[in-house]
């Protein structure tokens, strides 16, 4: 796995407690940056698997991620190509169907000052609706399907995508112009960094 960056401001992240309570599991930050990092993976918050592991996307969510990045495991995580930052940084619990929402504490503690850490961000690909209302607000469609459905809107800088949790494989067939249009846009995008590397 690729070493994390160590800062002050990181290291102040990684020991928060700040809602510990409404934690079950107990609170571990998980996320990843890098002063070089170039892509920014803004996701919903980590899940059971990554809580356990301390790693992001090292699930089936991950597995599908990746394919749709069009991204060997090695450049995910041995690289600091991509930067992880969740809306939420730890695990929040089961819900009735699924995790739980992010917490809504962290993004306005953390995402900044992460932020700011690295200069060389070009892309931010929004991974789901908590994600999309944070940075697109006003000018997201009605819904993730519209929002997603006009993905090239947003860029150079935003793209929006659906999570790629098992959970929404009815969205992804019910949408198949996701893995027509879509994916072959975002995997456009994210080649032109593959090739740098």
């Amino acid at each position: 796995m690729f070493t994390q960056f160590s800062h002050p401001i990181t290291n102040q992240v990684r020991s928060c407690t700040n809602c510990y309570k409404f934690l079950p599991e107990g609170p571990r930050p998980i996320f990843r940056v890098h002063p070089n990092a170039k892509i920014a993976l803004i996701s919903q918050a980590p899940g059971r698997v990554a809580h356990h592991s301390g790693h992001a996307w090292a699930d089936k969510s991950g597995n599908r991620l990746r394919t749709w990045l069009n991204v060997s495991s090695e450049i995910f995580y041995e690289t600091p190509l991509f930067a992880v930052i969740p809306m939420g940084f730890c695990y929040p619990g089961k819900g009735k169907s699924g995790d739980l929402p992010p917490r809504p504490e962290c993004a306005p503690l953390w995402h900044a000052p992460l932020l700011e850490l690295m200069p060389e961000l070009e892309l931010f690909i929004l991974i789901g609706q908590f994600a999309q209302k944070a940075f697109l607000g006003p000018a997201r469609k009605k819904n993730l399907t519209e929002t997603v459905r006009h993905a090239n809107e947003y860029l150079p800088q935003f793209f929006p995508i659906p999570h790629p949790s098992p959970l929404n494989q009815i969205w992804i067939k019910k949408n198949p112009w996701f893995a027509v249009h879509t994916i072959p846009l975002l995997q456009k995008y994210i080649s032109r960094y593959n090739m740098s590397l």
